[in-house]
């Protein structure tokens, strides 16, 4: 694998800065973020493409981001990832595809207007469940599962990438009644937390395959909250189980926003 030396996420609110009107200005844009990263030092860029259930590449999966023309589901007219994978490169850059799996909508205003009418949270009845104000497909359901891996693939094999990477978005929610509909249908009598580990650890198991069936040497990572309690017991990752256990990830980097003075729940 290369080197993290540094790596610089460009997520939804740098796209937000971006003019995609044409594939010059995005180009041109784009050119001073990348020119900039790669001034710091860093050697590794990882760019958002999917925040919320939604790509900033033509999909056969998921409709086009409302952040390349202000409307979800709008063809831009060129493909911004194509852009910016061979921009990356020619600055000597590694490039992952960041992808948010299960977030659709974050809340009322983001991402902001309607959902596209072919969004399959609209198409597909029960896909897609409602927490805390947001809308998040259901972890436990296999076609969503199925639906995430297709999208990672088409990635991987269509863009010269050098690796997907997940976020700290897994279950959205702790509340029993997000899910109970999929837990009588699926759960089998297992403890819900469980279940619920259960069900995401399917999903980095399948992802993790998928990046390597189309490309052995890119790389497919994580990266969890800095608190290991939280991914644990709120968002049902075992990043433990994906450390020890071959077949889930290649490396896991953790989100750390802590001071010094920061302890665990169970410190």
């Amino acid at each position: 694998f290369y080197c993290y030396n540094r790596a610089v996420w460009v997520s939804y609110l740098e796209w937000q800065q971006v003019d995609f009107s044409t594939p010059e200005t995005f180009s041109g844009d784009i050119a001073v973020i990348l020119d900039n990263i790669r001034n710091l030092g860093a050697t590794v860029v990882l760019a958002q493409v999917r925040p919320f259930g939604d790509a900033l590449y033509p999909s056969s999966y998921y409709p086009f981001s409302n952040l390349c023309t202000g409307q979800q589901g709008r063809d831009p007219g060129y493909d911004p990832l194509a852009i910016f994978v061979e921009q990356a490169h020619a600055r000597g850059l590694a490039i992952e595809a960041w992808v948010n799996p299960y977030r659709v909508r974050l809340n009322d205003t983001m991402p902001p207007g309607e959902l596209a009418a072919d969004n399959p949270a609209l198409l597909q009845e029960g896909w897609a469940l409602e927490a805390n104000g947001g809308l998040y497909y259901d972890p436990a359901l296999p076609e969503v599962q199925d639906m995430v891996v297709q999208g990672v693939t088409e990635i991987v094999q269509n863009y010269d990438v050098d690796g997907i990477q997940f976020d700290d978005y897994f279950y959205p929610t702790t509340d029993e009644a997000f899910d109970t509909e999929s837990y009588a249908r699926y759960g089998g009598g297992q403890d819900l937390a469980e279940w619920r580990r259960a069900n995401v650890n399917t999903l980095v198991q399948k992802v993790y395959a998928a990046v390597k069936a189309v490309k052995p040497e890119a790389v497919f990572g994580i990266s969890p909250q800095g608190n290991n309690d939280n991914n644990y017991s709120q968002q049902y990752s075992d990043v433990a189980l994906w450390l020890s256990t071959p077949g889930y990830v290649d490396y896991i980097m953790p989100q750390v926003y802590c001071g010094y003075n920061y302890t665990l729940q169970n410190g």
